[in-house]
């Protein structure tokens, strides 16, 4: 019972629901959370029975018909069974207010006299909250590994249809040939990824030397200048430094021209990208860095990941006073800084009293994760303007933390898991008036072009007043399918078809059409707390590349997995280039 508005979906009131409803009073499906169950957990809801009891038709006594249906009012099981007959129907037809009744094997209402499927948001309550209360429970006794099965491995494949669009190389035809000869000038030879020898570095690959303990900043740095969005974007003349700097009055020795990073990292950009194969001093974008960020203006060792906000931070902060408007960073629009790394959460907050849901949605540059599947507490945290991931206060746990291993996709889904807060943080419920128990989970709203990982390895106690560092071994895939963190899986997963909690909100289907990255970027850590080394590693036409400072070095893939992953960055797949598959031998090489 729907009608189309918009181009969306909304059902229309039963009036056999209503007339339900206000007999039984304002939850009459609280009752029925008690008899519904959820196996395996996180699978399909259905009505709790013995394992040994067959439901059957209580009038034809038939366990094998289409749909078998239990009356909400009598709990008496009836078939139906369309075009032939429906048991069901005659027994609502019969008895006046006996017209609901729950699907036995799905949990979902039915209306017999209408003889279609209804909804209701107390009952879609009740079934979600019996299903995350499992999933929760399932959690406590098991450990992470049951909640890494339940969110990565029993969500139905039918769930989502994604489209693949299969990747094939460019090659140039006939009529091509012709205008790139007409009106193009070939690169140098060195630039050709089919030319590439062991001893040559692609084109764009340079050294960057250390200034003094500034292997932070080379190391994002690094990453930085090979994101393919944000590498097209300055390489395409999108900043213009001269007319940046002549609209500020800086070329002019105006006395407030207030320095531009954008403006550094497009000289960056062309020096790197030049042809010169001599490290590069970053001396410039390190000054105008330390005006943007007083506070962590010294020669001292920095956070590479604290770097990376504050640096993005000073991008946007920049844009904005130029356009002399606020723009919402979530929107993706602000800045080339937010148009890559900007993604929005989701959070939802559920009370474990009624169902009713609080919704809230935050933007991020990154996700900080936790390392230690054992350890108490969320884990989840993400970086928006104000965020300080060296600031993280947490308390140690044993040296137990240092062993085992990790993985990536185990972090994500301790991060979008269902939890259940802590008694000295109850919600206040809007529909309750009062403050009640409560499961929180996170997903991902939008995801971003780039998708930046922090793996939280520094850790700060307030309470012993001490630091110190998690050397956790981190499994990292380079291919990542975001799809089953999206809102729109989890919320899919949680409610099944129904429709009421969706209210066309999550309008992501974008999202799950672009939910494949690959990785091209590792910024990993070694040594101890307060004398520690970045490096990154660099992913170039599908070879891999050590960049230490000025020093750049071939090096097998292997290596990479061993490293002790800091920050890893993913790129869509749709915009990653696979420049290893070969091209037509035409002497020219299209790189993205």
């Amino acid at each position: 019972m729907s009608s189309k508005i918009s181009g969306q979906v909304s059902p229309q009131p039963c009036p056999h629901i209503l007339d339900f409803r206000s007999r039984n009073g304002s939850k009459p499906f609280r009752a029925l959370q008690d008899c519904i169950r959820v196996k395996p957990p996180g699978g399909g809801a259905a009505i709790r029975r013995e394992p040994s009891e067959v439901p059957r038709c209580g009038t034809c006594e038939e366990s094998s018909r289409p749909r078998l249906y239990a009356c909400v009012a009598c709990a008496a099981v009836f078939c139906h069974a369309p075009p032939l007959h429906s048991h069901a129907s005659s027994h609502a037809l019969s008895i006046p207010g006996h017209e609901i009744a729950v699907d036995v094997d799905r949990a979902e209402l039915f209306c017999c006299a209408c003889r279609d499927q209804v909804y209701d948001r107390d009952f879609d309550a009740a079934v979600v909250l019996a299903q995350t209360l499992t999933a929760t429970a399932t959690t406590s006794t098991s450990g992470s590994t049951g909640m890494q099965c339940h969110i990565a491995g029993s969500q139905p494949e039918n769930l989502r249809k994604r489209r693949r669009v299969d990747y094939r190389p460019w090659a140039p035809d006939s009529r091509e040939h012709v205008i790139i000869g007409n009106h193009s000038i070939p690169l140098n030879d060195t630039t050709n990824a089919s030319s590439i020898s062991s001893t040559e570095l692609p084109w764009g690959l340079r050294g960057l030397n250390n200034l003094g303990n500034t292997c932070f900043m080379n190391s994002v740095l690094q990453a930085l200048l090979h994101t393919p969005p944000l590498r097209n974007y300055f390489l395409s003349d999108r900043h213009n430094r001269y007319y940046c700097q002549q609209k500020n009055g800086a070329l002019n020795g105006t006395k407030n021209s207030r320095l531009c990073l954008a403006c550094d990292m497009d000289a960056m950009f062309s020096a790197v990208f030049s042809g010169d194969r001599t490290p590069y001093s970053p001396a410039k974008f390190l000054y105008s860095w330390w005006q943007h960020a007083a506070n962590l203006a010294s020669y001292e060792q920095q956070d590479a990941h604290e770097f990376f906000i504050s640096m993005l931070d000073g991008i946007h902060e920049k844009v904005e006073k130029d356009k002399r408007k606020s723009q919402s960073p979530g929107s993706g629009d602000c800045c080339i800084a937010h148009r890559v790394f900007s993604g929005i959460l989701r959070s939802d907050v559920m009370c474990m009293a009624c169902g009713f849901t609080s919704t809230t949605y935050d933007p991020c540059v990154d996700i900080s994760l936790d390392l230690e599947p054992n350890q108490g507490g969320s884990g989840k945290s993400s970086s928006t303007k104000s965020h300080n991931s060296f600031n993280v206060e947490a308390d140690f746990v044993g040296s137990s933390q240092n062993c085992g291993i990790s993985t990536l996709k185990g972090c994500l889904e301790r991060f979008t898991r269902a939890e259940k807060l802590g008694s000295d943080q109850k919600f206040f419920c809007q529909k309750c008036q009062v403050r009640q128990e409560s499961l929180k989970q996170m997903s991902i709203r939008k995801l971003p072009l780039v998708s930046c990982f922090h793996i939280k390895r520094f850790e700060h106690s307030s309470i012993r007043k001490m630091s110190r560092k998690v050397d956790r071994y981190l499994q990292f895939p380079f291919s990542l399918d975001m799809a089953p963190y999206l809102s729109s899986s989890i919320l899919r997963s949680r409610f099944g078809n129904r429709i009421f909690p969706f209210d066309a909100d999550e309008q992501d289907a974008s999202n799950e059409l672009s939910s494949e990255f690959e990785l091209f970027a590792v910024v990993t850590h070694s040594g101890r707390l307060d004398a520690g080394h970045y490096v990154t590693y660099l992913r170039l036409s599908n070879l891999w590349y050590k960049c230490d400072d000025a020093w750049i070095t071939r090096v097998d893939e292997n290596i990479v997995r061993a490293a002790q992953g800091y920050m890893m960055f993913y790129v869509q797949k749709m915009l990653y280039y696979k420049a290893s598959e070969k091209q037509a031998a035409s002497g020219y090489d299209v790189q993205r």
